[in-house]
């Protein structure tokens, strides 16, 4: 009932971020769980957010973790670069391999490319650089066997500097006995960083 109510703070169409969550989970969810993260991440204030970036997020208000609605997922046993090799078994893999720098030669090796890298590039910054942010990993191996019991937890408070930890061990539910973790920490983009997410 309380989220409900504080559901209808938000009267007509939700014009940021912070007017489409707090329309979804109410104003106490909002601050706690998705305030400081989002603003953490993206480097903005919820209020200068398109609110199209919480709408991609499942709500549920009942005990199921999954994050997507089909009916099965996971994650491939020995995880997606070993799928991806897979896949790729028999066919030419060319690493270090600038498309932009070699756009005529690779474009005459099929029908179809498909372009992966920043899309201000392919256009040759025609209209400028886009705004990205960047990740960094800060990881640690710990000598011991569990440090949080889970793959991934997010630090939904504005006060942590990491977004989120990754114990990379229960992806594949480990049994080594150390584990691995990564600290997550989002970070406005500048010139020699990898892109992440364009803003």
């Amino acid at each position: 009932a309380k989220i409900e109510e504080q559901r209808q703070e938000i009267k007509g169409e939700p014009k940021n971020l912070e007017e489409q969550a707090i329309s979804l989970v109410g104003r106490d969810i909002y601050e706690k769980l998705i305030k400081g993260y989002t603003e953490k991440q993206w480097g903005r204030p919820c209020n200068e957010l398109p609110s199209f970036i919480i709408k991609r997020l499942p709500v549920r208000l009942t005990f199921d973790n999954n994050y997507f609605n089909a009916l099965y997922q996971g994650i491939p046993m020995g995880g997606y670069t070993k799928m991806v090799e897979n896949m790729l078994e028999g066919i030419e893999v060319r690493l270090n391999t600038d498309y932009l720098e070699n756009k005529a030669e690779l474009d005459s090796l099929a029908d179809k490319v498909v372009y992966t890298g920043p899309i201000d590039a392919y256009f040759n910054y025609k209209l400028g650089t886009l705004e990205y942010r960047s990740v960094r990993f800060e990881t640690e191996v710990l000598d011991k066997p569990n440090f949080q019991g889970n793959a991934a937890v997010n630090y939904t408070d504005a006060e942590t500097p990491w977004t989120r930890i990754i114990e990379h061990k229960w992806f594949e539910f480990g049994t080594q006995p150390k584990t691995v973790i990564s600290r997550e920490y989002s970070s406005e983009w500048k010139l020699g960083d990898e892109p992440y997410y364009p803003v």
